[in-house]
């Protein structure tokens, strides 16, 4: 597997980890030569990406990818990849086999706290969400001119090693934000991970929701951190009158509970199902603080 990776952050970087343990070579994109010494240095073919313009080396890394995986958000003017692409992504990716478009339960909108799977519609909010789904149907659409299989991965509230409820407890950034009957799902990033190899390896396409087992309110998720890690919690603030951003607010606009069932059936299992044995691995293993 020839497997190129656009936009090598959190989850990118987890993706060319696994992939480069299962005999994959493996080439990402970043924005800065920082970043790239970094990868580089877990053994990717490290590659700067402006979001405009392809480098030569770029462009053959390309020539050789068999699996695509983009992880860049789009913008209000598309998505970078498919405006590098142009006139397909045959032209770019002449030996590819299989695509992987990572994007966000954010699509769905509010169902009102009920469950949800893929066969929902979505109902995105104005902004980066229209934008995520837009790009969903532009890249299914440049999959089946180019009769390549497009696995679109809905993924919920990212979270894992140096990105976790410790970590904020620890900077005294940890809020216990509580609305009224308000769930979010969550997932680890080694699961991302997972589930995005399942799928390359099976060269499976359609749509997946990549998230955990329980959706639950996240001031109880504080909450087990603070236990955990033997601490007092923050005290919990109403969200009418918390101070937060509008950003922060709009993801409090939304409430569902995810299900992963599809992806369950196929086979895939989960390493990190639900939050508190999640949160337990973190802590007893010291991994909680692990740089990204």
């Amino acid at each position: 597997m020839q497997m190129m990776i656009f936009g090598c952050g959190y989850s990118g970087k987890a993706i060319a980890r696994l992939g480069l343990t299962r005999g994959a070579t493996v080439s990402g994109t970043t924005r800065g030569e920082h970043n790239a010494a970094s990868l580089a240095a877990d053994g990717v073919r490290a590659l700067v990406f402006d979001g405009a313009q392809a480098s030569p080396e770029l462009a053959l890394a390309l020539s050789q990818a068999t699996h695509l995986v983009q992880s860049i958000p789009p913008g209000p003017d598309g998505d970078p990849l498919l405006r590098l692409a142009g006139h397909g992504i045959r032209k770019l990716c002449p030996k590819l086999e299989w695509i992987g478009y990572l994007s966000t339960v954010g699509v769905y909108g509010d169902y009102g706290g009920d469950w949800v799977d893929e066969s929902n519609e979505c109902r995105p909010s104005p902004g980066r969400s229209q934008e995520r789904v837009a790009a969903e149907a532009a890249w299914l659409a440049e999959g089946e001119a180019a009769g390549v299989p497009v696995a679109i991965l809905r993924l919920a509230g990212i979270y894992g090693p140096g990105r976790n409820g410790f970590v904020n407890l620890q900077k005294g950034t940890a809020r216990r934000i509580v609305k009224k009957d308000q769930v979010f799902n969550r997932i680890r990033v080694e699961d991302i991970a997972e589930a995005t190899l399942f799928l390359a390896e099976g060269r499976h396409g359609g749509i997946f929701n990549i998230t955990d087992d329980e959706p639950a309110p996240p001031q109880d998720v504080i909450a087990e951190a603070a236990r955990l890690m033997g601490v007092e919690p923050p005290p919990e603030l109403p969200f009418e009158t918390a101070d937060m951003t509008p950003m922060a607010r709009s993801f409090y606009g939304a409430n569902k509970r995810i299900s992963n069932s599809k992806i369950r059936k196929m086979g895939f299992q989960f390493r990190y199902p639900e939050y508190r044995m999640s949160l337990r691995q973190l802590w007893e293993t010291g991994l909680w603080d692990d740089p990204e």
